[in-house]
């Protein structure tokens, strides 16, 4: 079993945004909710694949931004929370999160699977998810880099905006 991993109160940053994308849409998503954030206070976007269970500890809340990859979170995503499950388990419990997905059609797979996983870190859900779908069905399409539309993107900033603000108000 990994060590526990602790925390000061003055080292917490405001809100972590961890988030996997394979054709940059999440990846947009996560960029546009942290220039958001950027305005309200600390504020830090980090790949999934190299969060550690420190990084987690270190924040107040959490932005978790992936697609939706056959039904379900991406594998890097949910390697991440393989990773960090256990050696936060006890110790994040009460944080707020928010959720946001890129889809092809669906995205509620992947919003339930991340959602089974902070509830057994008892967060708590700040705001309901966000899924964009992008109408993905062929494999070409699935496969293509994609553009997230600025309408979309500006739900994600508005999220990361709101998410920030109230973390910095003890809201959250």
């Amino acid at each position: 079993m990994a060590p526990a991993v602790t925390e000061t109160a003055a080292d917490l940053l405001m809100l972590l945004i961890v988030w996997h994308s394979r054709t940059g849409a999440a990846e947009q998503m996560a960029a546009a909710a942290l220039r958001g954030a950027a305005g309200e206070g600390a504020a830090l976007s980090i790949a999934a694949a190299a969060a550690a269970p420190a990084d987690v500890l270190a924040a107040q809340g959490y932005l978790f931004v992936c697609p939706e990859n056959l039904g379900t979170m991406s594998g890097a995503m949910k390697e991440f929370f393989d990773r960090c499950y256990y050696p936060l388990l006890g110790q994040i419990e009460g944080r707020a999160f928010a959720t946001a997905i890129s889809a092809g059609s669906d995205g509620s797979g992947a919003e339930r699977q991340i959602e089974r996983i902070a509830t057994g870190w008892r967060l708590r859900r700040i705001a309901p998810g966000l899924i964009v779908n992008l109408g993905a069905q062929t494999p070409e399409e699935i496969l293509a880099a994609k553009t997230v539309p600025a309408p979309a993107l500006q739900n994600c900033h508005d999220l990361g905006q709101s998410f920030g603000a109230g973390l910095a108000m003890g809201a959250f």
